[in-house]
C-alpha cells in the first residue's frame, strides 16, 4: 500500500519518509511520527492501517539526519541503540522535518499529526507550533509534561498507559491540570501499548485508543 519517498526540509536537508495512500480520494491526511525505533515495519503497518481508513499518511524518517534508513526491532539490544540515536539527533532541526512531512501530506487535505513515544512528544510540539497542522494525537509522549509552558493551538487528544514505567501518573495529572480542556485518556496498560511488536502490547487498550483517535480525526480533519 505504501512506498518510500523523499522530503526536503526548509534547510535543504533531504530525508526519507513512508507514504501510504488510501484507495480513492483521501478524506484527510496524517503525519505519522515514529517511536525511537525508526520507520520500521510496525510504523509502516500503522501507516497502512490509517490509509485503510481513508487517510493519506506520511511518516518521516526522523533519524535520517544522523543515520539513514534506521529500522530497529524491539529486542533487548535495540533499546540502547535507539536511545543512542535519539541522543545524536539535533532536536532543533526535527521540527523542520515534521514541517516538510506536513507540506507533503497536505495534498490529502487537512493534516493531523499522530505520534507514538518520541513521536507523541513531537505531536504535542506540532500542536503548539507547526504551521499547517489542524489537529494532533499523542500516544505516551514522555516529554509533554516538560513542555507545558507551550500551549496547543489546535485540537489535541492524548493517550497514556496507567502502568507506564517511563511516564508516571503524576506527569499525566500535571498535564491535566494545565490543559483541562484537552481530552486525556488513560488505559490499563504500560508504555508502548499500541505496538503489536512489543511485549507491552495491550490489544483492548490499543483498540479503544484507536477508536477514540479515529473519531477525533473524523471530527477534525475529515
Amino acid at each position: 500500500m505504501g512506498q518510500m519517498i523523499k522530503l526536503t526540509a526548509a534547510d535543504g536537508v533531504t530525508i526519507g519518509a513512508y507514504k501510504a495512500e488510501p484507495d480513492g480520494a483521501p478524506r484527510g491526511a496524517i503525519v505519522l511520527l515514529q517511536e525511537i525505533f525508526g520507520v520500521n515495519a510496525h510504523i509502516r503497518r500503522v501507516a497502512d492501517r490509517f490509509a485503510g481508513d481513508g487517510y493519506l499518511v506520511v511518516a518521516p524518517a526522523l533519524f535520517d539526519r544522523v543515520e539513514p534508513d534506521v529500522e530497529l526491532g524491539y529486542d533487548a539490544e535495540a533499546f540502547p541503540a535507539a536511545v543512542a540515536l535519539v541522543q545524536r539527533v539535533d532536536h532543533a532541526k526535527t521540527p523542520l522535518d515534521v514541517a516538510a512531512a506536513v507540506t507533503a501530506a497536505s495534498e490529502g487535505g487537512k493534516v493531523a499529526v499522530v505520534g507514538y513515544c518520541w513521536g507523541g512528544s513531537l505531536a504535542y510540539d506540532a500542536a503548539c507550533s507547526a504551521a499547517g497542522v489542524t489537529a494532533a494525537v499523542g500516544y505516551y509522549g514522555g516529554n509533554i509534561a516538560k513542555s507545558l509552558d507551550r500551549t496547543p493551538k489546535v485540537p489535541l487528544i492524548l493517550h497514556f498507559g496507567e502502568h507506564d514505567d517511563h511516564i508516571p501518573l503524576r506527569d499525566v495529572d500535571a498535564i491535566r491540570a494545565v490543559l483541562p480542556d484537552v481530552p486525556i485518556y488513560t488505559y490499563d496498560a504500560g508504555h508502548g501499548f499500541n505496538c503489536d511488536a512489543r511485549a507491552a502490547f495491550d490489544e483492548p487498550s490499543a483498540a479503544k485508543a484507536l477508536e477514540r483517535t479515529l473519531a477525533f480525526l473524523s471530527e477534525t480533519v475529515g
